[in-house]
């Protein structure tokens, strides 16, 4: 017995050592370029290493936010995020649950197809999208940059939702079916709350994906009436000059939407997560 619980003892302190290092390896940089943000220039470039500010300063914060382009490129960013989550909810759900609850030729196929379109690497799909774009009249636009995410994340979405919708008791579709329900309304009326909490954890991976991105934003937009956050904080570092102080700033805003999104649907994600996990 003693012996047995020596063992349990070492694995959980294992377990809890490995969980520590890489809470901290994750936490570390975010940690720092707050840190970052509160120094000024000649600190932060200065030969001896500081963990912590002398003099505390909120200057990088006001310079940053008194640039006009910043606010503009946070806006572009919400714009495209939102346009980006709401075509994925609208076509991604309809898609997945045709997955999940027809049988048609091609099926599983086609999942693949989904599947290897989302490993594909992202640089080899710019130039063919700019070209598509350009042929639309959707380049240099948020609509246009939406879609591009759109047909990137998409996959990811459908994969997503369809475990959610397997998970749902196929009976109960059809108890809505026999009282007189149509197959969109026995969708929206049964199935629909069901996997909101689901529909809710998807829809969050897809508006941080959207928010962050970086490549087809770069190269599908050409002013600051469409680029987003990470392109303008990218565009900040010249030839001759690298503003550390303002990039850290700029960083920490930029990332607090997405933390104040997550904190406000914590339980909704971990609730939907837990159920696409277990098939009913």
């Amino acid at each position: 017995m003693t012996s047995l619980s020596s063992r349990k003892r070492i694995e959980d302190v294992m377990a809890y050592g490995v969980t520590g290092f890489f809470i901290f390896f994750g936490l570390a940089p975010i940690v720092w370029l707050v840190i970052t943000s509160f120094k000024s220039e000649n600190e932060i470039v200065s030969r001896t290493l500081t963990y912590f500010p002398r003099d505390p300063i909120l200057t990088n914060y006001v310079d940053i936010w008194n640039q006009g382009s910043f606010l503009t490129l946070m806006a572009n960013s919400f714009v495209t995020t939102i346009i980006t989550v709401t075509m994925c909810i609208v076509v991604g759900t309809l898609a997945s649950y045709s997955f999940s609850q027809y049988r048609f030729p091609g099926k599983q196929g086609l999942l693949v197809f989904y599947l290897v379109v989302r490993m594909f690497p992202a640089v080899l799909m710019v130039v063919p999208l700019f070209l598509i774009m350009r042929f639309l009249g959707l380049l240099d636009s948020s609509l246009g940059l939406a879609i591009a995410y759109t047909s990137f994340l998409m996959p990811l979405f459908i994969w997503m939702m369809k475990g959610f919708f397997d998970a749902v008791p196929k009976e109960l579709e059809k108890a809505a079916r026999i009282d007189g329900c149509t197959r969109i309304g026995a969708l929206v009326r049964v199935v629909m709350p069901l996997v909101r909490n689901g529909l809710a954890a998807t829809s969050i991976f897809v508006a941080i994906a959207a928010w962050n991105e970086y490549m087809f934003a770069l190269m599908l937009t050409t002013s600051s009436g469409s680029r987003t956050w990470p392109v303008g904080l990218q565009l900040m570092v010249g030839e001759f000059q690298l503003p550390w102080g303002l990039l850290a700033a700029g960083g920490v805003i930029s990332i607090l939407p997405v933390i104040v999104l997550f904190a406000l649907v914590q339980q909704t994600m971990v609730r939907g997560l837990t159920a696409g996990a277990v098939k009913g």
